[in-house]
């Protein structure tokens, strides 16, 4: 059966590898920006797509439960790494933003202050700092069963995630609506109402 042939494989991958993996884009891409490859902006180019691979990345963590629960595929160890790399990439894309694009901290408040996509996006950021920092095992023994309510804002951060893109886009383009309307599906499979009737459904 295929769900028991992916099951079996996955055990068989280390975590390790997971995070090595999802790491390989970052140097590629900065490579890239300072040799050209990125176009005729490549600061604006390198904050795109950094900040393109975090959301994507937030998407395939919260994919995670679901495909547990609707199709038996079990990818619970992966969870972790998809995480911490997504977060990973939404501080290179912040960073990014401030040493290569911003540059004058005077000028720092005042755009999160008065772009309010640049608002959302910072919103976004501190909601998973915290979910960042209580990630290792010390932290889930420490918190208990306050770990898996703190981790929930990941819901929030994605949505807020989604967001940002849509309003950053220039104009209509399908692609950031597409983004938001998969995290806003996801993070609705997990309200209580749609889960019991997914559940009689199957």
């Amino acid at each position: 059966m295929l769900v028991d042939r992916i099951n079996k494989g996955a055990r068989r991958v280390p975590s390790w590898l997971v995070y090595l993996l999802l790491a390989l884009p970052a140097p590629w891409l900065f490579y890239s920006g300072a040799t050209g490859g990125l176009g005729v902006e490549p600061i604006k180019a390198l904050e795109h797509e950094l900040g393109e691979l975090a959301l994507q990345l937030l998407i395939a963590g919260l994919c995670i439960t679901p495909l547990r629960r609707h199709a038996g595929v079990n990818l619970l160890k992966f969870r972790r790494a998809v995480g911490l790399m997504a977060f990973f990439y939404v501080a290179l894309h912040l960073l990014v933003w401030l040493v290569l694009d911003i540059q004058d901290p005077a000028r720092i408040w005042a755009d999160i202050v008065k772009r309010p996509y640049i608002t959302v996006g910072m919103a976004g950021f501190l909601l998973l700092l915290p979910l960042a920092l209580t990630s290792t095992n010390g932290a889930i023994r420490r918190l208990g069963k306050r770990w898996r309510q703190l981790h929930r804002l990941v819901y929030a951060a994605a949505l807020l995630g989604g967001l940002h893109f849509v309003m950053l886009a220039k104009g209509f383009q399908i692609e950031p609506l597409l983004y938001l309307g998969a995290t806003v599906v996801l993070v609705a499979l997990r309200l209580p109402a749609l889960q019991r009737r997914v559940a009689l459904r199957s």
